[in-house]
């Protein structure tokens, strides 16, 4: 359809323009004329649609609205101006100054050009979001968080606000209380010790941290699932979500929500160990390979030693080869370090060092 309106449209404007050069005289040239309008009127809306195929829906529309506007400001003060002229130098002034054609055509395009460069540009800049922003009442600041049931059940968010590296402040919603609430008060008692753990460390958040806690009893009736909730509530105060809910991340970040996930930051503050460095651990367990020993740095990172089966319970010295980054975490790939001492002995709960490799 598209392509037979781009055929049939310059033929009826040539042929509209034949027409025309007959009513203009009908000699050839001015049928010549007549013509030249029609490609020349066919030209001019050719481009004008291109280059309005090429511009977003919204600058259309900013275009348009600023053009009525610029126009409507434009008219109010060469209306304003004109009374002003006519007061101070009389009729004659008025009509030399301003009842000049070129000075009308001039104010006309300048008009023209101001109302819909700057409508199109602004209007492309607003969103949805922005506009009804614009009509809310802020009911809270830049910089709070809003906490999720696992991170609070998790706990670690408390150790993290003694030392300081939160700002802000932790909303805790109604909702996310009664869920809390309700796993402390389930049948199994290993929900309901997760449940009590969270309340105690909301307790703890606000008796001794540093950052405030405010309850919101702000709601979604209509929406049943807590991390629903969540998200939208984040989305309408403009705030952070805190979790360490793998599933809760991806949905939030799907829906440009920013989330701090606990987890993420657990990994990030983990000691860096390099290829050739050395470190000294304590074997608990034998590997999934012939001769392999495992063991764990402080922090939990699992070190897969080579040769080291036999030094099963003991602390041995070995040289990382490789290291290897998972969605679990990181893993250590170390080699054995000869000799070993017997004198070298520990049990599982002794900690491990990391001693870094310098050349002589």
């Amino acid at each position: 359809m598209k392509q037979a309106a781009r055929i049939i449209y310059p033929a009826l404007c040539l042929f509209t323009g034949f027409f025309l050069g007959r009513a203009l005289g009908g000699t050839l040239r001015s049928y010549l004329a007549g013509i030249g309008i029609g490609a020349f009127v066919w030209i001019v809306t050719f481009s004008i649609e291109r280059y309005f195929e090429r511009k977003p829906l919204r600058k259309l529309l900013g275009g348009i609205l600023g053009l009525c506007i610029s126009l409507s400001v434009t008219w109010w003060l060469y209306s304003l101006f004109s009374k002003l002229v006519l007061t101070a130098y009389g009729p004659g002034a008025l009509t030399v100054i301003l009842g000049a054609t070129p000075f009308k055509a001039l104010v006309v395009l300048g008009a023209v050009y101001t109302g819909i460069r700057i409508g199109a540009q602004k209007l492309g800049e607003i969103s949805i979001a922005g506009i009804r922003g614009l009509f809310k009442t802020k009911t809270v600041v830049e910089g709070n968080k809003l906490l999720d049931t696992s991170v609070i059940i998790d706990g670690r968010i408390a150790d993290v606000c003694e030392t300081g590296f939160v700002e802000g402040t932790l909303i805790v919603p109604q909702f996310v209380l009664r869920e809390l609430q309700h796993i402390a008060d389930s049948g199994d008692s290993l929900k309901r010790k997760r449940g009590r753990r969270g309340l105690d460390i909301l307790h703890k958040l606000q008796k001794k941290s540093d950052v405030e806690v405010v309850i919101t009893d702000r709601d979604f009736p209509s929406t049943k699932e807590v991390d629903d909730k969540l998200v939208l509530l984040a989305k309408n105060m403009n705030a952070k979500v805190v979790t360490n809910d793998f599933n809760l991340n991806k949905v939030a970040r799907l829906q440009d929500v920013a989330v701090l996930n606990v987890n993420e930051l657990a990994n990030a503050v983990k000691p860096v160990v390099l290829p050739g460095e050395t470190v000294n651990v304590c074997v608990v367990k034998e590997g999934k390979e012939n001769n392999q020993g495992v063991a764990y740095l402080d922090d939990g990172t699992m070190v897969v030693i080579e040769e080291a089966r036999r030094y099963k319970g003991k602390i041995v010295e070995s040289e990382v080869t490789s290291i290897l980054q998972t969605t679990a975490g990181r893993m250590i790939f170390a080699k054995m370090k000869e000799p070993q001492r017997d004198s070298r002995q520990g049990g599982k709960g002794q900690t491990s060092r990391v001693s870094r490799s310098r050349a002589n």
